[in-house]
Formats: C-alpha cells, structure tokens, sequence
C-alpha cells in the first residue's frame, strides 16, 4: 500500500493542534519518534498480553479493540476510525500485558508513537504536556465517563443512535456483528433496532 507520508503528517500535526497549539521545534521532536505502519485486514497492532510501546494514529482504515473472556466470548470494547488513537492505555502508562487486542478491520496505515519517547518529550515541553493533558481529559476521563454512563442509563437503541451520529459511515464499514458487540447487544437485537426505526 502507497503510503502519502506527507500528508499523514499534517493531519497529525492538525490532530495535536486540535487540542492545543505544538510549536515548530516541539513538533520537529515528535517527529523523530514516530514511523508509518501498513496493517492488513484482520491483522493485530497488539494482542493481548503484549505489553504496548506506542499510541497509534490511524490515518487510514477502521480498528477494532477486543477482550476475551474466560469462556472465550469475544467483546469488542471501541471502534476507531480515522484520526483517532487507539492504544492500551493501562498497559502503557503501567508498562504491563494488555488485556485486550487491537485489530484492522479494513487495510490500515498507522502512524506509531513511541511512548516512553514521548513521555520524555512531555517533560521537556510545556506545550506537548498541555496537549497531553487536554487529551487525557476529553479522551480517558470525559468521553470515558459519558459511555459507562450511556451503557447503564440508554436503551440500545439510544446507544446506536449515538454511535451513528458520531460516526455516519460506520454501517458501511464494521460488520454488524462488531458494531452490536460495541454496543452490549446481540446482531439479532440489532438488526431488530434497526428493522424498527426504518418504519
């Protein structure tokens, strides 16, 4: 897969900026972290019980993140789309096995960010850290809390509503089946969902 690495970049940069400004020599830094990634279809960026290293961007393609259970069911715990940065956050910060895998549902390019790289990097610069900061809340803290709180007081139809709103072509993209296990429910529920509000 040809990989426009130019462009890419601008889009992570903008992705950054987005929560707060990285200036020139900061983001000359970030720059020497970081390396491309094509993954295949079905291929893992990490399974679980690896320990993570990097905090992936996807420039191009859908993830999914999964665990499973001691029965052997399958879970699917997010879905990613691009501009988004998937990773194993617990495993990162605790330098531990991740209990979940990530997965490319569709032929994907990554930008990898090398964690304990750019951990140092926060230290050293104020504005890398402000970034840091505002992603954690809007992303680990925030958006975390709303979704926990949507799984115990919406319907699954509310919940699915959602999910369509914030990511419009995710029906054309994800299997029904990864997007009913994101949601809690079976296909069958959520083809029954969908049935009722085409009426």
């Amino acid at each position: 897969m040809e990989i426009d690495e130019e462009k890419h970049i601008i889009e992570l940069k903008s992705a950054f900026d987005s929560y707060s400004k990285i200036t020139k020599e900061s983001w000359q830094q970030i720059q020497s972290i970081i390396h491309f990634q094509s993954v295949e279809k079905g291929a893992t960026l990490l399974r679980e019980g690896q320990t993570a290293k990097y905090i992936h961007y996807i420039c191009k393609g859908v993830f999914r993140t999964f665990f499973t259970d001691n029965q052997g069911n399958i879970y699917n715990k997010n879905i990613f789309l691009e501009g988004d940065f998937p990773a194993s956050k617990v495993s990162l910060l605790k330098n531990t096995p991740s209990y979940f895998s990530i997965e490319a549902l569709e032929d994907s390019v990554v930008i990898n960010i090398n964690f304990s790289e750019y951990r140092r990097l926060i230290e050293e610069n104020s504005d890398l850290k402000n970034f840091y900061i505002a992603y954690i809340e809007k992303n680990w803290i925030i958006e975390k809390e709303q979704n926990e709180i949507s799984m115990v007081m919406e319907n699954a139809t509310a919940r699915y509503l959602k999910l369509l709103n914030k990511r419009p072509n995710i029906e054309k993209r994800v299997p029904q089946h990864h997007i009913a296990s994101h949601l809690g429910i079976t296909p069958t529920q959520l083809s029954r969902i969908r049935r009722d509000l085409k009426k």
